[in-house]
């Protein structure tokens, strides 16, 4: 039996980790995995050579939950991504996402279970990160907007959704420097000072004014974490409608229309690294 399910990253809009309250939206950037079934274990691989613990974490909490035996059963995975990893951009989620949905899959119709419902899903990815120390917060809003799609705003604490909807099909950029950020290395502390201004671009967020929170939070962390903010402030002199830092870096996204896209793919060509073109994802974690 084969499965192949397809998660998208996302983006950010306020990130958690100062206040445990976010927001986040899926971009059309993905991770795909195909998943099967071999005599007995857990093999997994991937496309960029990244350590799979995470990975096996993931198959072996949903064998745990449906208690199989990896002795007796056992599922591979590979996975390939168009995703840039340790960049802000949800990549681990959209990898455990795409992981315990596929291997749920594939138990529940190999035995005649009732496979995990979408948050089963995504508090089982979300718990397999927080294990594997590749998220500070368990990146609910980051997990929920790659599982669903869409915009998210959520409570991190509680895993708790206040705003989910679709979000209009946007272009989005995304700059990406010729360097990683890895969101489990970075100074909580530090994000932590600035709380207070996080909770204003959270309040804005709420009332559904994403631009001006993804703005606002976007130079606040840029600050925290010391990534040059003049790269979204060029992508908004340039007719972006909103540009900030992404997640914990290294990547910076903005979001614009047909008449500002070449100018602010002009302003940012003269950092180094490299540019993507890509769109706001409505659909969410799919079997393909």
């Amino acid at each position: 039996m084969r499965k192949i399910v397809r998660s998208p990253g996302s983006a950010t809009i306020i990130n958690a980790i100062a206040t445990g309250f976010g927001s986040a939206f899926g971009i059309g950037l993905d991770i795909e995995c195909e998943a099967k079934t071999i005599s007995e274990g857990i093999e997994c691989a991937n496309d960029v050579g990244a350590d799979t613990e995470l990975m096996e974490l993931c198959v072996q909490k949903v064998f745990n939950h449906f208690n199989i035996s990896n002795e007796d059963f056992g599922i591979g995975l590979k996975t390939k991504s168009t995703l840039p990893m340790a960049s802000g951009l949800s990549s681990s989620s959209a990898s455990s996402n795409a992981i315990v949905k596929a291997t749920s899959e594939i138990i529940s119709d190999e035995f005649n279970l009732k496979p995990l419902s979408d948050l089963e899903v995504i508090n089982m990815a979300i718990d397999a990160s927080i294990e594997a120390g590749v998220t500070i917060t368990g990146s609910f809003d980051d997990a929920t907007a790659s599982y669903f799609g869409g915009v998210v705003v959520t409570n991190n604490k509680v895993r708790e959704f206040i705003i989910k909807e679709k979000m209009e099909d946007y272009s989005i950029l995304v700059y990406m420097p010729n360097f990683h950020s890895k969101s489990g290395d970075s100074d909580v502390g530090r994000m932590k000072v600035l709380a207070p201004l996080v909770e204003t671009a959270f309040d804005f967020a709420c009332k559904k004014d994403y631009f001006k929170a993804l703005n606002l939070n976007g130079l606040i962390y840029s600050s925290a974490l010391g990534f040059n903010s003049a790269i979204s402030v060029d992508a908004l002199q340039a007719g972006a409608l909103a540009s900030g830092l992404s997640g914990t870096g290294s990547s910076f996204v903005a979001i614009v229309d047909d008449d500002s896209i070449g100018d602010v793919h002009e302003s940012w060509i003269k950092y180094d690294g490299n540019v993507i073109e890509t769109q706001v994802d409505n659909e969410g974690c799919s079997l393909l």
